[in-house]
């Protein structure tokens, strides 16, 4: 399968530690929200994670 999916690869990139700011996608295209999504969802888990461990 050779179809890209920003939600995943923003997924992807918050579990990396890449910063939301490096989103690839051109700012207000569908493909630039969808992986700001994913990286929120992502990053949100793992601060939320980090904040019940302190």
């Amino acid at each position: 399968m050779t179809d890209r999916d920003p939600f995943a690869e923003g997924e992807r990139a918050a579990r990396e530690n890449i910063p939301a700011g490096a989103n690839p996608y051109l700012y207000g295209s569908d493909e630039h929200a969808l992986w700001s999504a994913g990286h929120e969802k992502v990053a949100a888990s793992i601060e939320a994670r980090e904040s019940e461990g302190s």
